[in-house]
């Protein structure tokens, strides 16, 4: 069980005393008894809001840039945006006095303070609410940080940002409004004529929001991680793509821009496009922005003789209908060792498969299993990074207008 922190330790944590404690337990492990002992015997009493610090500092290392003098909650750091992301979201709002009504222990308030006119953050959790003070004040930001149920509104004329944490669903694969916490369509009536922006889950069926204006995918790395529905932002468009990465480059598609494509036989790539991209539904648009075509209209691998810059794409070695033995015999002849298996489209478990293939060779490949029509097929390929020149440099910026 996660610890659950007070209005003491988080006091104690931010004072000097504190902040000694957390440097001199900086090494200790709070999973092993011999380490427990040792901070009980440095600090006392506040061993073990200082041991959770501690493993929470580290596992932020790999969310959130410039957190190690952060205080967090588990649960707020698991549902926290990594910063790539906040900051993101934050630049479509640059210039605007915004609100963010569930901020929580303050990771996206921090990024929003640094680009809006005003920054207002406020939640129901005191603890919370003093960990966000605390990493507002490292960070070298002043947003105005107050109680506050978000479901009963304390600012005026401002955009209001909201994280609402999901509620369990007992097993259903459906969310609903009131799934959420504050119940998604209470949070929505609750802020009339606003800008609003609100996180949510990348899987979510998007249709339990027709107030929604615009639903954006975000991957960051090539792992989608979130939604976020807006409102009000007038971007002419209703279903975007952006696509981080830690190195800072980035780009963006929109269903605004071109979808007229192909369907005809493999190229010299098959490309697998970004899951943002797939989840918004944009696959013909960004085939079209790049000179690809789709194999079969239902499946989100695309094709074409020239991948897009910056991607990790298939060459294409080999194509044959997809039988266990006639694939194992392609292998055989190609020396193939070390094999990936993608599968779209068919009920095949990649593991099994690859045990049941036995690929011994010294090569390394790819094999890519879809549908095409009725008929299953298999691509053997060889896995290449494309240079990312024209990547940073032709498609880095996203407008804060849209």
């Amino acid at each position: 069980m996660p610890y659950s922190f007070t209005l003491d330790d988080v006091a104690f944590l931010r004072s000097a005393a504190g902040r000694a404690a957390l440097a001199e337990c900086s090494t200790l492990d709070g999973s092993r008894i011999a380490d427990v002992t040792a901070a009980r015997r440095l600090v006392g009493e506040h061993a073990a809001p200082v041991l959770e610090t501690v493993a929470l500092r580290r596992k932020s290392v790999l969310k959130l840039a410039a957190s190690a003098d952060w205080l967090f909650t588990a649960d707020a750091l698991q549902q926290a945006s990594a910063t790539p992301v906040a900051r993101h979201r934050a630049s479509r709002l640059a210039g605007l006095a915004v609100h963010d009504v569930t901020c929580s222990v303050g990771a996206d308030l921090v990024e929003l303070s640094r680009v809006a006119s005003s920054a207002i953050g406020s939640d129901v959790d005191p603890v919370r609410l003093e960990m966000a003070r605390h990493n507002a004040s490292v960070a070298g930001v002043t947003p105005l940080v107050g109680r506050a149920d978000a479901l009963r509104p304390v600012s005026r004329d401002t955009a209001v940002v909201a994280d609402p944490a999901r509620r369990d669903s007992a097993g259903r694969r459906v969310w609903r409004p009131a799934d959420f916490l504050p119940p998604l369509d209470e949070l929505v009536a609750a802020y009339p004529g606003r800008i609003l922006s609100v996180k949510c889950a990348p899987g979510m069926d998007f249709s339990i929001a027709p107030w929604a204006d615009e639903v954006e995918l975000v991957s960051l790395d090539g792992q989608v991680r979130e939604a976020c529905l807006w409102r009000g932002l007038s971007s002419g468009v209703t279903r975007r793509a952006t696509v981080l990465r830690s190195d800072g480059a980035q780009w963006t598609l929109t269903d605004a821009e071109p979808d007229d494509i192909p369907v005809r036989a493999a190229g010299e790539w098959l490309v697998d496009p970004d899951g943002a991209v797939v989840r918004a539904g944009l696959v013909r648009h960004y085939a079209a922005r790049h000179g690809l075509w789709q194999l079969d209209e239902r499946i989100a691998y695309l094709t074409g003789d020239t991948p897009p810059p910056g991607v990790r794409a298939f060459r294409v070695l080999d194509q044959l209908p997809y039988r266990e033995k006639t694939l194992g015999q392609a292998l055989k002849k190609l020396d193939v060792g070390r094999l990936e298996i993608l599968v779209r489209g068919l009920d095949v478990d990649p593991d099994a498969l690859r045990r049941k293939l036995k690929p011994r060779g010294r090569e390394e490949s790819t094999v890519v299993l879809t549908r095409i029509g009725r008929s299953p097929v298999a691509f053997v390929c060889r896995a290449e990074r494309i240079p990312s020149e024209g990547f940073q440099a032709g498609e880095r910026g996203v407008s804060s207008a849209g």
